[in-house]
């Protein structure tokens, strides 16, 4: 591929007019597109979740979507996902990239998300003499042009389909509408909020990211301050020791109860994968609140707006807010800086472990359409449903996407081009070597056994701990980007249990005691204290499981 082929993603706030026009005109071209066009919008962001193809269309045994994720296969596939975006763009305006939403630059934690997000209505031009007629705003939200059933749903209030016309909402509206006691509720919610005004919901969103992005944990006194935020968790997984841990949940889990305790420039700390914060953002656009602090007695509900339900809190639907794409050039930015930082350490560092929890089909949320279930995934994979490049026969795999410069595209962040060239292939399995183990310094609290079966989707698991002086502080949070369907998904109805590990900062070892630390779930329908408590959800008559809380330092 020559080098005038190659488009920069820039940080999409440093985008000049015309390259915003550009990305504007691209979007409402391929959102316009007739639904069965190979390019539409509709299309594209379907191949993410629903509507749902081949087996997982109503074989409850399958996930249905084609997108990967508690897998090792989640950077690579969604780096191929935005790769067929990107080209569909292009084809519209030719020389468009896919910008990315910097989720962790000053401005973000500032405001929130950038401007362009947050107005319905685009116009176009570069000075007053040449301004448009205002249209609607693409990256605002989506009006589908064909209906979306969710044919797994054997129980008709957990239905998640979406009507032709249907737009899609962030929080704190609710957009669920699949049975009439569905439609009826979310209008009553969005009524009020519609009330209230967009400058006041926009506001309401914005402050909800950056509590996501930005909360602090204070432990031991006052004057000590410990990471607990998103923010903080972007740049963690930067230190994860091997690709494998780094690409998602289920390994980084495995990993941590292993007591490997590793990390490239912090071993005393749990590694964090991509896909940790990354599961975050999603449910901070669509619909939860970050544990709010100081602590307060009775807990309060989960969020002001207990009734949010935007698309980006489920895997079902969240591809089809515009936003997602600009969230997802941040997480394949993060990638590659990654890849950039480990190729200095291991030249040989993109390979797998072949055999570790998170390289099977079945982990976390089961086999996509195309791969069969309990197939062991590799680098060599396909990469489904995206073709290899100039017309090559059969599928991507995550070699074919590694270079990103490879696909047409390199990243800017920070005035300096980041660089994914692969400077040697090491293939998978046996040529995986674990660094080093080294002590960790913290108390790892280890929590197992959390039933998700019941919780209706998405949800956040907060663990607190009692400081000197009685009160209590956020010591972490963990998200969990779970379908909503799980009584209708025989395979994930065998990968039930949840269970994360997160680190004690600023406790000593016998502070961590399981009086001194109090678990809590945040789900969909309220806030349930389940860490010796009785199980059951605070304004709810639904039980919930236990967790079975254990807490262990690190060898």
């Amino acid at each position: 591929m020559s080098h005038e082929e190659v488009v920069v993603r820039k940080n999409i706030r440093d985008l000049t007019k015309k390259e915003q026009d550009d990305l504007i005109k691209a979007f409402v071209a391929i959102q316009a597109l007739p639904s069965t066009h190979e390019d539409s919008f509709f299309v594209i962001a379907g191949y993410h979740g629903e509507p749902f193809r081949g087996a997982g269309y109503g074989n409850p045994q399958w996930w249905g979507g084609y997108c990967n994720h508690g897998n090792v296969l989640f950077p690579t596939w969604h780096r191929a996902y935005l790769h067929r975006l990107e080209k569909a763009l292009q084809r519209q305006v030719p020389g468009v990239a896919i910008p990315y939403w910097d989720e962790t630059e000053q401005r973000t934690l500032d405001s929130g998300l950038p401007e362009i997000f947050l107005e319905p209505k685009w116009t176009y031009g570069e000075t007053k003499d040449t301004l448009s007629e205002p249209i609607d705003n693409p990256l605002f939200s989506y009006k589908f042009r064909a209906s979306i059933n969710d044919n797994l749903s054997s129980i008709p209030d957990a239905n998640y389909s979406k009507q032709i016309g249907y737009e899609t909402v962030r929080y704190p509206f609710s957009g669920l509408v699949g049975t009439d006691k569905d439609k009826a509720k979310t209008a009553a919610h969005n009524a009020i909020l519609i009330e209230m005004g967009r400058e006041k919901t926009n506001h309401l969103l914005n402050e909800n990211i950056r509590q996501w992005l930005n909360c602090k944990q204070y432990v031991v006194d006052e004057e000590t301050v410990y990471p607990a935020a998103v923010a903080d968790k972007y740049k963690a997984c930067l230190d994860a020791p091997n690709y494998t841990v780094f690409s998602n949940t289920t390994s980084a889990k495995r990993w941590n109860q292993d007591d490997t305790g590793d990390h490239v420039n912090n071993p005393n700390e749990p590694v964090v994968s991509l896909e940790s914060p990354h599961n975050s953002i999603h449910l901070a656009c669509g619909g939860f609140q970050v544990p709010p602090q100081p602590y307060q007695e009775p807990p309060p509900n989960y969020s002001k707006y207990a009734g949010a339900n935007g698309d980006m809190g489920e895997n079902d639907t969240a591809s089809f807010d515009p936003v997602f794409y600009f969230h997802h050039s941040f997480i394949d930015l993060q990638f590659a800086r990654w890849q950039e930082k480990m190729a200095k350490i291991d030249p040989g560092y993109f390979r797998i472990k072949h055999g570790y929890p998170g390289t099977n089909s079945v982990d976390s949320q089961g086999p996509t359409p195309g791969v069969a279930g309990g197939t062991w995934l590799t680098l060599d994979s396909p990469l489904e449903p995206f073709r290899k490049l100039n017309n090559a026969v059969g599928f991507m795999t995550s070699y074919d996407v590694v270079e990103t410069e490879k696909l047409g595209y390199v990243y800017h962040y920070n005035g300096k081009k980041v660089d994914t060239t692969l400077p040697h292939q090491i293939h998978l399995g046996d040529s995986f070597t674990p660094v080093k183990q080294k002590p960790a310094t913290s108390p790892i609290l280890s929590l197992g056994g959390l039933n998700r079966a019941n919780m209706g989707g998405s949800f956040l698991i907060g663990v607190w701990g009692k400081q000197a002086d009685g009160s209590r502080a956020l010591l972490g949070t963990e998200a969990v980007l779970s379908r909503r369907h799980i009584t209708g998904c025989a395979n994930c109805q065998n990968h039930l249990e949840v269970s994360t590990h997160l680190a004690l900062h600023g406790l000593e070892k016998d502070q961590a005691k399981r009086e001194n630390i109090e678990v809590k779930v945040y789900s969909r329908s309220s806030l349930s204290a389940i860490a010796g408590g009785d199980g059951q959800q605070d304004g709810a008559d639904e039980k919930v499981p236990t967790f079975d809380l254990i807490t262990h330092h690190l060898k």
